[in-house]
């Protein structure tokens, strides 16, 4: 089981899209992977989760979690393969971490924690809330994205990860993720 949690070694600079549901994490995943012509690593959990609820109209439950870092780590490192210089990863096991955590009272199962902290990413953008929430199958905390929001910014501060705050509408969040990136790209 460890060794599908773990990242495959690769030469490119990883970026995540990190925070609570509704922040406009995928749109602005697919944005950059256009904008700088490269791959994306989409969220496996919500095509695992939303074919559960479709066929049993249950949400993520503690023995879910393991297979979803796993088809995680899974896509990342097989879109690695297609990247061009930089990877753009709408989530990682940190995030999966933080919200089992959030769910769970606190529990992450040891393995999921210990590939959460050992896996290695360049640069972390964080989605604040200041968007409006959007409804489907599975978003279910409307009214806790404050809460949400600083367990996650108080996880990037306690593990020490390189991180910047996206704010604003979709244009002005998108021109702060380039200017982030850029820098990363030309040091």
């Amino acid at each position: 089981m460890e060794e599908k949690l773990k990242q495959k070694p690769a030469n490119l600079i990883k970026v995540v899209l990190f925070g609570p549901e509704s922040t406009g994490k995928t749109t602005l995943a697919r944005e950059l992977a256009n904008h700088y012509q490269t791959t994306w690593v989409p969220e496996y959990a919500r095509e695992y989760l939303q074919e559960k609820w479709n066929k049993e109209q249950t949400t993520c439950e503690p023995h879910d979690l393991i297979p979803i870092a796993e088809g995680q780590i899974s896509l990342e490192n097989e879109l690695t393969k297609k990247a061009n210089k930089l990877l753009i990863c709408d989530t990682d096991l940190l995030e999966t971490k933080v919200y089992s955590e959030a769910y769970y009272l606190g529990y992450c199962d040891p393995v999921l924690e210990k590939y959460a902290l050992q896996n290695t990413y360049d640069l972390y953008l964080l989605t604040s809330i200041d968007i409006p929430w959007e409804k489907d199958d599975l978003r279910d905390k409307p009214n806790e994205r404050e809460r949400m929001f600083l367990y996650f910014k108080e996880t990037l501060q306690k593990y020490d990860k390189n991180f910047v705050i996206l704010n604003g509408d979709n244009g002005k969040r998108l021109a702060l993720a380039i200017k982030s990136i850029d820098k990363l790209l030309h040091k």
